[in-house]
């Protein structure tokens, strides 16, 4: 039977809610068993759910054996807390039996001290293997890949290469391809261990394995590294020099990482908030990261507040414009969001490029023209039944059908014009749209009341 995603959530919420209830009342033993019994992942999660006091403690029961497999599964800032507490051994210890590219990943944010004693902790050849992938960008190919893999010869029947499995006894986790290589180690293609086991035990490698799964070079950014897998459907994938030898592989679980990421990060951005930020974190610190992104918020509200002291005295003789401005401010910013996501999305995805984006801003003004031409017809007879006066409703009407363009073409523009100067569009378009649509909204339409009505 499956379990529908209510139902794990809700189990979740029933686990943390029992194990509060255990460190609460002092039941060590009862917490520390529930803790142990979960998968690491679930640890994880169970600790970036729990307030700075009772993670420590809840921390300190997990099992030590599992504290690697932890560490890599739980966000930045959590992780490097926990860190902060434990002493060079018991890092050491945690990062032992770890996959090259989660042990990649810790030692990134170890002190220099700890990652020489992790170093020394490590045979040679996996130092060799650990120091490439440390090589590459976190978030590309070549950071994210791992080196061990199984390599198989072209000419060699299957029948010899499942005896060869045999005799090797276990497989690196999520394998689910072998890798063809020369005897120069160039990457040839991949042999599906599906096909290994159904094919004919006298066929020869090479006219087994498909040759159409082409390799990854490592400078790939991650993000495109996802695209590759969902597109092509991979659960893995090679990682290969320029001239083609064999790297490592990518699995599927750290494409998964990188998708979540991708997910949070506009999110987070455009609330001015750093990915993975914890839940729990200190007042001080939470209140310090955030104080920037609310001071920039308040000058871009000085800026529209200084556009409507200019019209003061239209207001104070049509006070019916003051009660209408956050209507017009309100439809910019709503159509502006739309399209701004829209293209902060399609950037990200590699769909937008030089060529495409001068259709894309025609098409976008178009919708909204055609929007704001709709809902400005609705809100000016709402106005003119409000009001009682037509040139109110039209200059409303027309105030919303130029917020609503300037919103469109600004949605365009902005996240375009940050891409290129290499400035994330999801941390700073917000705070320019929403500058942007108040401004042009407050001036349009007090402009016209100004022009039209005294």
């Amino acid at each position: 039977m499956n379990t529908a995603p209510a139902d794990i959530r809700s189990d979740r919420a029933s686990r943390l809610a029992s194990l509060r209830a255990a460190l609460g009342a002092g039941t060590l033993r009862g917490a520390q068993r529930m803790i142990n019994a979960l998968h690491p992942a679930e640890i994880a999660h169970l600790l970036e759910s729990l307030p700075p006091a009772q993670r420590e403690l809840a921390w300190e029961l997990v099992d030590r054996d599992l504290d690697g497999d932890v560490l890599v599964e739980l966000s930045e800032e959590v992780r490097a807390e926990l860190i902060r507490e434990m002493d060079t051994q018991e890092i050491v210890a945690a990062a032992e039996g770890l996959d090259l590219d989660d042990l990649a990943d810790l030692l990134a944010e170890l002190p220099e001290v700890v990652t020489r004693g992790v170093l020394r902790s490590m045979d040679h050849q996996d130092r060799v293997r650990l120091t490439a992938v440390l090589a590459y960008p976190e978030d590309s190919a070549g950071g994210l890949m791992n080196t061990d893999t199984v390599t198989v010869r072209p000419d060699v029947p299957l029948e010899v290469v499942l005896r060869y499995l045999r005799m090797r006894g276990e497989l690196p986790d999520r394998t689910d391809c072998l890798f063809v290589v020369d005897r120069n180690d160039r990457y040839l293609g991949a042999l599906p261990v599906t096909r290994l086991l159904t094919g004919d035990a006298e066929q020869a490698v090479s006219a087994a394995m498909d040759s159409r799964v082409d390799g990854i070079p490592p400078e790939t950014p991650a993000a495109e590294v996802a695209q590759l897998f969902e597109g092509r459907d991979l659960l893995s994938a090679a990682v290969i020099d320029p001239d083609r030898r064999l790297l490592g592989r990518i699995t599927i679980d750290d494409v998964l990482d990188v998708v979540r990421e991708q997910a949070e990060h506009p999110l987070l951005a455009a609330a001015g908030l750093e990915d993975e930020e914890d839940v729990f974190a200190g007042v001080r610190r939470s209140a310090r990261r955030r104080a920037l992104w609310l001071g920039i918020n308040l000058l871009t509200a000085f800026v529209a507040s200084w556009v409507v002291g200019l019209f003061e005295a239209t207001i104070d003789k049509v006070v019916a414009l003051a009660v209408l401005m956050p209507v017009v401010a309100s439809m910019g910013g709503i159509a502006g969001t739309q399209t701004v996501t829209l293209i902060i999305r399609g950037i990200a995805l590699g769909q937008i490029q030089g060529s495409n984006a001068r259709w894309l801003f025609f098409k976008e003004l178009s919708v909204g023209a055609l929007n704001g031409v709709i809902w400005a017809a609705v809100v000016g007879l709402a106005t003119w039944a409000w009001f009682g006066t037509w040139q109110i409703a039209a200059v409303i009407c027309a105030a919303i059908v130029i917020n609503v363009a300037a919103a469109a073409v600004a949605g365009v523009l902005i996240p375009l014009s940050l891409k290129r100067l290499r400035i994330d569009p999801a941390l700073a378009g917000g705070v320019i749209l929403t500058t942007v649509t108040d401004v042009v909204g407050f001036a349009a339409l007090l402009g016209l009341g100004t022009l039209f009505l005294l």
